[in-house]
């Protein structure tokens, strides 16, 4: 027969297990990090809240059961006081898993992006070249080329150099003691085979803006480490090699069109007064009633809402507004910008023509694509295929060699100023055109990681290989540095990854 006296000990904290002994409650709470080891769901954290319930409403009994003594009556509420906050330590426990968990689902970037597009891992010796050369739009010129596999430079975009061969080296040191100018050219491989080049007809000038030409120790050789940058479009004419193994083109540079408003011929002059620019400052426009406590009670807008748009002139021709406003400069511009928030936090650039290239230069396209997007001359034209790109793009990135899903768009993010996608060159001098995304699948890691010659200071690579057919894809950056974020990511190689595409007929963009 049990002790009456053992009745009261689970009053007192103390529990009886089956073999007879005693042990105390609080042992099971000795210290916050074992709560967090033992609870760290939220299911367990219900099947806790109902055991804690059930073994108060045990202790308090029933209407069944006998009524407990004066002395178990007084501790009763204190064990309630005792076991709530236990109770509420393991919620609170819960709940800060549960927010790093959310924390860690943003991607925020805390590196600076400066890095990346200024290319510090070449050094800082470089020396910088002064002075800009423009050619005149239509002229035919002569100028030495440069042909690069897997490159389409776009106007805008840094080409980083590290040139080994001694016909490009002595080229390059020709190129910077005249105009600081040559062109580049994208070599792509046809169907036929592995040892059939294909030379694209439209080319980017580049010009030198930083250079340091030093010699190699070990092997004796002189080595020319160059920044240049994409300038003016060209067409090629003919070319052809010479004795000292340098490629001369001769080249018709390509104008850059820009058009009027679509509309300005239809404008009556006294609508166009009724047209009021927006102000500079909105926010002055805005007038806002708070009280003392800083609440907002009302807010009244004083800027002029007009009526008269920039397509109201479409109501006196024979199309409807929404047939212009697909040639509009600005609708086309915010149309882009709205489409790829996600993938550059960062403002992008605000002139119409700069956007159209930004675009051409960040989407992860094909060398065909691009090659497309810089034969138009219109920034209409441009602004109108890139958005339609955009818009007909799959959501998948998958490998070119066996179409293995390898990430998505959504995934797809900037580590750098330039935008998500960029050129490095590795000490080899193979340039590689990459784009950054935070998750990948069905890679594997080839060798360890390295943090020499990395293109993001402060992370370490490695490369990574398609886990079907073993294919190239890229390189993992893992941070080495504890206060860096993100912790990892992936940078993919654009002639590596595959975007399945809608149907791109011609009928999707008017030639104008």
């Amino acid at each position: 027969m049990a002790d009456p006296a053992e009745d009261l000990l689970p009053l007192l904290g103390i529990n009886i297990d089956e073999g007879g002994h005693r042990e105390s409650d609080d042992s099971e709470f000795s210290s916050g990090e074992e709560t967090d080891e033992s609870f760290s769901s939220g299911l367990e954290e219900e099947q806790m809240e109902h055991e804690a319930n059930e073994e108060i409403a045990d202790h308090q009994g029933n209407g069944n059961e006998p009524a407990a003594e004066a002395d178990g009556e007084e501790e009763l509420p204190a064990l309630e006081v005792r076991r709530h906050p236990r109770i509420k330590k393991r919620k609170i426990s819960l709940r800060k898993k549960s927010a790093d968990s959310q924390s860690q689902k943003a991607t925020i970037v805390n590196f600076d992006q400066s890095l990346p597009s200024s290319h510090s891992y070449l050094g800082s010796d470089l020396e910088e070249v002064r002075g800009r050369t423009i050619l005149e739009e239509g002229s035919v010129v002569t100028m030495p080329l440069l042909l690069l596999p897997g490159v389409v430079l776009v106007p805008g975009q840094v080409l980083p150099l590290q040139l080994h061969m001694q016909p490009l080296v002595a080229m390059v040191r020709r190129v910077a003691d005249t105009n600081n100018t040559f062109g580049v050219l994208n070599v792509g491989r046809t169907n036929r085979g592995d040892n059939y080049q294909n030379v694209s007809t439209l080319g980017c000038t580049a010009e030198i803006f930083s250079k340091r030409d030093e010699l190699d120790d070990s092997s004796g050789i002189s080595i020319m480490t160059v920044k240049a940058r994409g300038r003016q479009r060209f067409k090629i004419i003919n070319m052809k090699s010479e004795v000292t193994g340098e490629i001369m083109g001769k080249v018709r540079i390509l104008p850059e069109l820009s058009l009027t408003h679509v509309l300005d011929g239809a404008r009556i002059p006294s609508l166009c007064r009724l047209m009021v620019p927006p102000a500079e400052d909105p926010q002055d426009m805005v007038k806002t009633a708070v009280d003392r406590q800083g609440r907002v009670l009302t807010s009244v807008d004083l800027r002029c809402q007009s009526m008269v748009t920039r397509l109201t002139s479409a109501h006196f021709t024979w199309w409807p507004p929404w047939v212009y406003k697909m040639y509009d400069i600005d609708w086309l511009a915010e149309q882009i910008r709205g489409e790829l928030q996600n993938w550059c936090p960062a403002s992008l650039p605000p002139d119409p023509v700069n956007l159209s290239f930004w675009v051409a230069h960040n989407l992860p396209v094909s060398d065909d694509l691009r090659l497309r997007l810089l034969s138009f001359d219109s920034v209409v034209q441009r602004l109108r295929f890139g958005l339609n790109v955009i818009r007909k793009s799959g959501r998948l990135l998958c490998c070119d060699q066996c179409q293995e899903e390898i990430s998505s768009k959504e995934h797809v993010f900037s580590m750098s100023q330039e935008g998500p996608l960029g050129a490095y060159v590795n000490p080899h001098g193979h340039v590689h055109e990459m784009f950054t995304v935070t998750t990948v699948q069905n890679l594997n890691h080839v060798g360890g990681a390295y943090t020499e010659h990395s293109w993001f200071p402060g992370y370490a690579w490695t490369i990574v290989q398609c886990k079907q057919c073993h294919n190239h894809m890229g390189w993992k950056f893992t941070a080495t540095k504890k206060d860096l974020s993100p912790r990892k990511f992936w940078g993919l190689c654009r002639s590596s990854v595959k975007t399945t595409f809608g149907s791109m007929d011609d009928d999707d963009v008017v030639e104008m």
